[in-house]
């Protein structure tokens, strides 16, 4: 039991699990955030647009035969009635905030990307290029001769280019 303990210290402790459970945490709060944007300052503005349309009391009600409702019936009366509903403009909302969020996400990847692109090259123009070689060993006396000779000055021997 105790080795089991210690064993979940070491993984609590990690830089990783807290890194993880950080994420989790800023992420939802960022997703509230967006539930936010979406709910109270784009819907409305677009329901004006379509002609004072409420987003969230959009539904297709499934048993008109059993619960009767009146027109513009909110989501909320129509389920405390016994109706049951397809809440497509609830699912609108949604897909809006996964979209959102989908977006944002993609910018953060893509601007990881450029830091990670640009920290690259910047390792790279810091590191000494190799210069080419202006020397081979001829392989017939293992003597150290110009890359470009054809013919070794020591041993006489022809050399393939």
């Amino acid at each position: 039991m105790k080795k089991l303990l210690g064993e979940f210290k070491n993984f609590i402790t990690k830089g990783n699990a807290l890194d993880l459970a950080i994420g989790v945490i800023i992420g939802g709060a960022f997703g509230s955030v967006v539930n936010g944007l979406v709910n109270d300052l784009l819907m409305p503005p677009l329901g004006l647009l379509l002609g004072n349309v409420n987003f969230s009391d959009l539904y297709i009600q499934l048993n008109r035969k059993a619960v009767a409702l009146a027109p513009h019936t909110t989501l909320a009366a129509a389920r405390e009635q016994g109706a049951v509903v397809l809440a497509y403009g609830s699912f609108l909302t949604t897909v809006l905030n996964f979209i959102i969020i989908a977006f944002c996400i993609f910018l953060l990847v893509k601007g990881i990307q450029k830091l990670r692109e640009s920290a690259a090259r910047l390792h790279k123009e810091e590191s000494p290029q190799a210069a080419e070689p202006t020397e081979k060993l001829c392989p017939f006396c293992q003597t150290s001769i110009p890359v470009k000779a054809v013919r070794c000055p020591h041993c006489t021997s022809e050399l393939a280019e």
